[in-house]
């Protein structure tokens, strides 16, 4: 059981990673890029002269571009090893594990780590105004876990109350509000941070769901794998 959830996670976690992170360096690492010319000073916000939107932010870097493959593919096996489990419990309890179920699995995973706690503090990019980082991290560390136990309460009981309580796990982080910065000001354009926020959240929505397609997948051909009979020679 226990190998069969570890092979499963890190072949779901591999491919769903794979893809998310050539979707990072198709869509999200050129505006992080033309963020940085903007930190360092390179390009200038509401400078003397136009600058185009297309800005060259320089060609491929493969040791970067290889890493962040790597990490991309690290990640969402580690995010795979919490899913996968959690899948399993219900599958146990009589819900079926169909990749259109993993898929639903996965957005809910998506909901819980990114889109509940950017749904007040947006994915950044360098260069802008942000308040304390370990403040930041405490309030994500809350968001992330009430979200999740909302998350559960709704997937594994039939109760309103328990719904309503989840409700107001969802609503508690926003309404007491994320960390901001003591004034909103910075070198990088608020489209180029708007763009960033959108298409990371974008791909986030589409590796989370792929990851939990993928993760039912590799979990139910494993079972048919290890259930298979063997046949002995003579």
């Amino acid at each position: 059981m226990f190998t069969r959830l570890i092979t499963s996670a890190l072949f779901a976690g591999a491919a769903a990673g794979l893809i998310a992170a050539l979707l990072q360096l198709v869509f999200v690492q050129p505006v992080l890029l033309h963020a940085e010319l903007y930190e360092s000073g390179q390009l200038v916000h509401f400078g003397a002269a136009e600058i185009s939107a297309h800005q060259d932010v320089g060609g491929l870097d493969p040791m970067r571009d290889g890493l962040s493959v790597v990490f991309s593919m690290l990640l969402y096996s580690g995010y795979a090893l919490i899913l996968l489990p959690l899948m399993s419990f219900a599958e146990q309890r009589g819900q079926s594990l169909s990749g259109k179920n993993g898929l639903i699995w996965g957005a809910v995973g998506f909901l819980v780590i990114q889109f509940a706690p950017g749904f007040s503090l947006a994915p950044e990019v360098p260069g802008v105004a942000a308040a304390d980082v370990g403040i930041r991290q405490i309030w994500w560390a809350g968001t992330v876990i009430a979200a999740g136990i909302a998350a559960g309460l709704i997937a594994f009981t039939r109760s309103w109350i328990a719904w309503v309580g989840a409700a107001a796990l969802l609503l508690a982080p926003h309404l007491i509000g994320a960390p901001e910065p003591e004034s909103f000001v910075g070198p990088v354009p608020p489209e180029i941070a708007a763009l960033f926020a959108v298409r990371a959240l974008g791909v986030g929505l589409i590796g989370w769901s792929l990851l939990g397609a993928f993760a039912a997948y590799f979990w139910r051909t494993s079972g048919v794998t290890a259930s298979a009979p063997q046949t002995s020679k003579a």
